[in-house]
């Protein structure tokens, strides 16, 4: 193992004005976010390498975290971007951003989509087939109410690497279990996908202790194996639901039962492998 990677953070910079959801509202993480912020973190927890996600529907935001990114000295070695898939000129803008190696995966905000099965729509579906060809992976930002659509979609494509973040966002909150573990028990079956371990805390009491989480976290395990699960932070959004350092410890007692190489691989080896972090 060459050290623990966070399969999934953000950085912002408010000044950019295109984070239509960050509001005043959410105080805690209304403010500027830079690597700087994340490195005491990441350090404590032994981090050593991680992945840039979109939290901008727009590519100019891509194209700053790809700037951040190459700014990292060798931090972050994958970035997670946005693209309109639904474009006549998708596939040329992909095309663009696949030269790159610092770009790994493509993330359109589907949660935030009022058409749950947009992923089906022609057009983006004929972007999606393209995926491969460029080494591209697909991040789905889903809840449950998206993941009807999600298997059609992985149906339709299987030789696409696939990775469902946040566990698809179940509401832990209010107990929701019965369909969302339905859904992902079928998601699984598809090998080619695997599924981020970050999330949870955020959709949990604000209250939230690791005996709410553990049943979750459990299916997941129970789902995907060891070998298709990566944890991420999901920082700076998980200071909404305890913070970094409580969901890492969290982790960590949650994964306990695992073996020594099934807990390296969740921590760190099953995101380098899926994105390809040791490419660049």
């Amino acid at each position: 193992m060459n050290g623990r990677v966070d399969a999934h953070h953000h950085v912002w910079s408010l000044a950019r004005g295109d984070y239509g959801w960050l509001t005043p509202a959410l105080a805690p993480i209304y403010r500027d976010f830079s690597l700087a912020d994340m490195a005491p973190l990441a350090q404590a927890a032994g981090i050593t390498t991680t992945v840039l996600v979109q939290a901008a529907p727009t590519l100019a935001e891509t194209h700053y975290l790809l700037d951040v990114a190459a700014k990292s000295r060798g931090f972050v070695r994958g970035v997670v971007g946005w693209v309109d898939l639904a474009a006549a000129d998708a596939v040329v803008t992909l095309e663009s951003l696949a030269v790159d190696p610092l770009f790994k995966s493509v993330r359109p905000m589907l949660q935030d989509v009022p058409d749950v099965e947009w992923i089906l729509r022609p057009q983006v579906r004929a972007t999606l087939s393209q995926l491969p060809r460029l080494d591209i992976r697909f991040d789905a930002l889903v809840k449950p109410a998206q993941l009807p659509a999600l298997l059609v979609m992985l149906e339709r494509n299987p030789d696409l690497d696939v990775v469902i973040d946040h566990g698809a966002k179940p509401d832990i909150a209010t107990g929701e279990w019965q369909l969302w573990a339905d859904l992902m028990r079928v998601a699984a079956q598809h090998r080619r996908v695997h599924c981020k371990l970050s999330g949870l805390a955020t959709e949990a009491p604000t209250d939230w202790t690791v005996d709410i989480l553990r049943p979750y976290v459990a299916h997941l395990i129970e789902c995907f194996g060891p070998q298709r699960l990566m944890w991420g932070s999901d920082w700076p959004v998980v200071e909404l639901g305890g913070g970094y350092t409580h969901w890492r410890s969290a982790t960590m007692t949650l994964l306990s039962e695992l073996s020594g190489r099934e807990r390296d691989a969740v921590l760190g080896d099953n995101a380098r492998r899926f994105y390809g972090l040791d490419d660049n």
